[in-house]
């Protein structure tokens, strides 16, 4: 396994405009106003009215479920505002799985410049506290050029990151983590979390389930090492942090209309190719990488590809993982009460957003009031 990629080179994989993520959402057909190229430090429709210095790290970020359509909103919200995408979407760094994870399409991509996007090869990774260093160095370089840079994805982790960031800990001690692995193995996953409710019940809490053994051996590591706990060490990084302001938006569907969507996705993704995108990857070695990477349905294809199930099975197969995933992605976005939620069938309130969005402004004390996940 090697380290992070080089560059931000886009994958072009010549695939047209429509892409993998099925029936496009009410923000692929917006009129919007011609775009501005003057809007990171004053509003280009406020007659030279400038933003507060306090928001000098500004960012606008397209997040939700997968299938949702945050692909094609942030590519029009770019567009207008004459600006960047970089994406925050952790399975579409990879180079060579772009079918199969719905990346930005060579045309989209020539419609508006994207950051991290099939930039790795399949054996590199790139931590999400790697990815929050290198994400902001772009952002911070957009915003020198002026222009106030769009995150996209729905990798919740990823996003977290950028915003608020996040804290990987002292350096590593393969030896400790090893032995509290080993200690795991004998004594069940239980036991260590119990412990770390003993010495950091902070972290623990933050933590849903015992079996999340990679963050409770991490915390633990980082205590013996260190003498402090990792909730120590995290408040004390996250005072040394720069302020980020990050207008955040949604897009909202129905719980069966979103599933609905996703279905469609993967039919489509069948059609354009996949299953000959995933040959290809294991034909270049790359086949004990989809299953590191846990990349929604690579599994389940190579297996078709292996004669182990049929590719009806697979598609079916896919499709219930990325509904499970997309309910998962709810449950972390609607946590966060900073996301504006948009309705996904009114382009009205897509478009009012934007604008508020490219103007800078807040939302007048007499609005109605936004929409709300209800699943």
């Amino acid at each position: 396994m090697q380290g992070v990629g080089q560059g931000g080179r886009p994958a072009h994989d010549g695939r047209t405009t429509q892409s993998a993520r099925g029936v496009p959402a009410a923000a692929s057909a917006l009129h919007l106003p011609a775009r501005t190229s003057h809007h990171c430090g004053t509003d280009p429709a406020s007659d030279g009215e400038e933003f507060p210095e306090d928001t000098v790290n500004r960012a606008i970020a397209v997040v939700g479920p997968t299938g949702s359509g945050k692909t094609r909103l942030a590519i029009e919200l770019a567009k207008r505002l004459d600006t960047e995408i970089i994406s925050a979407d952790s399975m579409q760094f990879y180079r060579g799985m772009e079918i199969g994870t719905a990346a930005p399409t060579a045309d989209e991509q020539a419609e508006v410049k994207h950051h991290f996007v099939g930039f790795l090869q399949p054996d590199e990774e790139m931590a999400a506290g790697q990815y929050q260093r290198l994400a902001r160095e772009k952002a911070l370089e957009l915003l020198r050029q002026g222009r106030v840079p769009v995150l996209a994805g729905g990798s919740g982790l990823y996003i977290s990151a950028f915003i608020d960031g996040l804290f990987d800990g002292p350096a590593r001690n393969q030896a400790v983590r090893d032995r509290l692995r080993a200690e795991a193995a004998a004594r069940g996953n239980a036991a260590l979390m119990e412990r770390l409710r003993d010495v950091d019940p902070d972290y623990a809490a933050q933590l849903t389930s015992e079996n999340d053994l990679v963050r409770v051996v991490r915390a633990l590591e980082v205590f013996e090492v260190t003498g402090r706990t990792f909730s120590h060490w995290h408040r004390e990084h996250q005072a040394t942090l720069e302020p980020w302001d990050v207008a955040q938006a949604a897009l909202l569907w129905e719980r069966d209309a979103l599933y609905e969507r996703i279905n469609r996705r993967v039919d489509m993704m069948a059609a354009q190719g996949w299953r000959e995108e995933t040959q290809r990857l294991v034909d270049n070695g790359y086949e004990k990488d989809i299953y590191r990477l846990k990349a929604l349905g690579y599994q389940e294809m190579a297996a078709c590809l292996r004669g182990e199930r049929t590719l009806d099975e697979a598609l079916e197969a896919t499709k219930q993982h990325h509904r499970r995933y997309a309910k998962r992605q709810m449950t972390w976005f609607r946590s966060d009460k900073r996301i504006r939620w948009l309705p996904a069938d009114d382009e009205t309130a897509i478009a009012a957003w934007v604008e508020e969005t490219a103007r800078g402004l807040s939302l007048p004390a007499d609005a109605e009031p936004p929409a709300e996940p209800t699943w």
